[in-house]
């Protein structure tokens, strides 16, 4: 049986039980393609690996939402579909010691990508998504507009900045705790003022769609993981290239140290930006570090040399025998010692292809995606209308089940398969967290 016609069987079998149970057939929003193996001998995961913890437990009465649908030609170009090197023709080996099982590296400005590893392989953002939360928050809030922090914001999982109740931080503020500390409470306090959680997700999710990343599942504003979270190094390259282009962000992103206020009894202090490369790698203009359970180490980094700008993306990496901020910058000397008119392997899109089955998938939001790639609103006012619903992706627990089974069985054992998904080391911070 082709896996074509065992992906449409998996759907006569899903409406076939709701007919025996009664219930309405689910209806898909659009028919998800199974990638082909390519001549590396390997298939792009559509979704992350499973979890290793109980953080992507669904909640009672909800269901683990069945992978984004993969659309019909790779964004960004042919090769992006791969899920081996890509290098440009005639091009250096790479450096030793990569330990991710995915990675882009991309000139920030013309959207050239240089060299990829699977570069579209679905994998947990962790911190990583606070890129996407600050392009939403620069765009539809004003910097100087005052947040009164709430008992709940002090209370979420994960690292915080500090943000207590009844303390007073303008979104500016928020914005520096959540890029310099990632802190999630900042983030949590900051989807408030974007009219909740669920405003903030779907607002984020309408936005990375009409950028082109159909990776990308938001499923927290600070990029803990939940049930159905998924992104790419792509889309992650297409979020923070989008985001250095707001000249607040750049400031932020580049602020080594920033007052904090106290609030109560407590006193103010003094909070540091997580960046090493800020003071190690000469010419870094920004970056970001995440790490959870599952999805591991993760790291953005861009840096300036000699009037080219790049940026690399490395998702689910490990620290050792090299550290991450090593493992990005060896592929940054690699990017920038070639030169300057070397062919693409692919490029950073400006927004979303005409896939209709993209679209279908992820809800139309043109008009959102045009202005924020424009830049932030004048005088960062607030948008009028923030996205109001995420698209419904139907299918049921048992088409997922039934669909992660099917991509299981085709996807051949190594670092992919749930066996090889490395455990925390001695070194690595216990227990679920985004930082």
């Amino acid at each position: 049986m082709t896996h074509r016609r065992a992906a449409a069987l998996l759907g006569v079998l899903a409406a076939a039980l709701c007919v025996l149970l009664g219930t309405a057939a689910p209806a898909l929003a659009a028919p998800i393609r199974v990638p082909p193996v390519d001549d590396a001998g390997c298939t792009v995961p559509i979704a992350p690996p499973p979890p290793i913890d109980t953080s992507e437990k669904p909640h009672p009465g909800t269901t683990v939402p069945p992978p984004l649908p993969v659309p019909a030609q790779p964004v960004g170009g042919p090769a992006m579909g791969n899920c081996g090197i890509l290098l440009p023709a005639g091009a250096p080996a790479l450096p030793a010691g990569e330990t991710s099982a995915s990675w882009l590296l991309a000139d920030l400005d013309s959207g050239a990508v240089l060299a990829a590893h699977n570069p579209h392989a679905r994998e947990r953002p962790a911190s990583l998504l606070k890129v996407l939360t600050s392009l939403v928050v620069l765009h539809s809030l004003k910097l100087d507009t005052v947040v009164e922090g709430t008992q709940e914001d002090a209370n979420v999982a994960g690292s915080r900045v500090g943000v207590g109740a009844g303390g007073q931080y303008s979104v500016r503020l928020l914005l520096t705790g959540l890029l310099l500390n990632s802190g999630n409470d900042a983030a949590n306090a900051l989807a408030r003022q974007l009219g909740g959680v669920p405003a903030t997700l779907d607002a984020m999710s309408q936005t990375a769609a009409s950028m082109g990343a159909l990776d990308t599942r938001p499923t927290s504003p600070s990029g803990l993981d939940a049930p159905g979270m998924s992104t790419s190094a792509y889309d992650l390259a297409l979020f923070y290239r989008a985001a250095v282009r707001d000249p607040n962000f750049v400031q932020i992103s580049r602020t080594r140290l920033a007052d904090w206020p106290g609030h109560g009894d407590l006193p103010g202090f003094k909070i540091s930006n997580d960046n090493r490369m800020l003071t190690s790698y000469p010419g870094t203009i920004g970056g970001k570090t995440g790490f959870t359970d599952d999805a591991r180490h993760t790291r953005v980094a861009a840096a300036e040399r000699n009037g080219r700008r790049l940026v690399v993306v490395l998702m689910r990496g490990e620290t050792h025998p090299v550290p991450m901020d090593t493992q990005a910058a060896r592929l940054l000397d690699y990017g920038f010692a070639l030169p300057a008119d070397t062919p693409a392997v692919g490029n950073l899109v400006d927004r979303a292809p005409g896939d209709p089955e993209a679209r279908t998938a992820h809800g139309s939001a043109q008009g959102w995606a045009a202005a924020l790639m424009a830049g932030p609103a004048p005088g960062g006012q607030q948008a009028e209308n923030i996205p109001a619903s995420l698209a419904v992706i139907g299918g049921g627990a048992l088409l997922g089940a039934l669909l992660s089974a099917l991509v299981a069985r085709r996807r051949p054992r190594g670092r992919h398969t749930a066996a090889n998904i490395a455990h925390p080391g001695p070194t690595d911070p216990p227990g679920q967290r985004a930082e």
